[in-house]
C-alpha cells in the first residue's frame, strides 16, 4: 500500500518548462497563501470588532507565525551550509540558531491555534449557546 503511487505520472505540459520556473511559482503560491491568510485575520476583526464577538488575543498566532516567517526566510542556505562570501554577524552556527529559533516559534504558532480552535469553537458548553436572528451563535 506504501507504493501505490510509484507508477502514477502526472500528465507533463510540453508548453512551460516548469523545472526552471519551479521557485518561482513556489514563491508566488506562498505569497497568495500568505496575503489571503492576513486577509481574512483583517477581515474577521473589522466583522467582529467586539472582544465579546471574538477576541482579539487569536490573532497572536497569526502575528507570531508571521514573524517566524520572515525570520525563516531571512537565512539562505548558504549561509547555513556556510558557503557564503561573508560570514556576517553570527556565522554559519549563528545562522542555523536562527533558523532553529524560527522553526520553533512558527511550530509553537501552530500548536497554539490549535489549542485555541478547540479550546474557543469546539468544547463548548450549552451555557455558552445564544441565539442571534434564529441562528445558534457562540460567546
Amino acid at each position: 500500500m506504501a507504493g501505490f503511487l510509484d507508477n502514477f505520472r502526472w500528465p507533463e505540459c510540453e508548453c512551460i518548462d516548469w523545472s526552471e520556473r519551479r521557485n518561482t511559482v513556489a514563491s508566488v503560491v506562498a505569497g497568495i497563501l500568505f496575503f489571503t491568510g492576513w486577509w481574512i485575520m483583517i477581515d474577521a476583526a473589522v466583522v467582529y470588532p467586539k472582544p465579546e464577538q471574538m477576541n482579539h488575543a487569536f490573532h497572536t498566532c497569526g502575528v507570531f507565525s508571521t514573524l517566524a516567517f520572515f525570520m525563516i526566510n531571512a537565512v539562505s542556505n548558504a549561509q547555513v551550509r556556510g558557503d557564503s562570501y561573508g560570514d556576517g554577524c553570527l556565522g554559519r552556527t549563528g545562522a542555523r540558531v536562527w533558523l532553529f529559533i524560527g522553526f520553533m516559534l512558527m511550530f509553537g504558532s501552530l500548536i497554539a491555534s490549535m489549542w485555541i480552535l478547540f479550546g474557543a469553537y469546539v468544547t463548548h458548553s450549552k451555557d455558552d449557546l445564544f441565539f442571534i436572528k434564529g441562528k445558534e451563535m457562540y460567546l
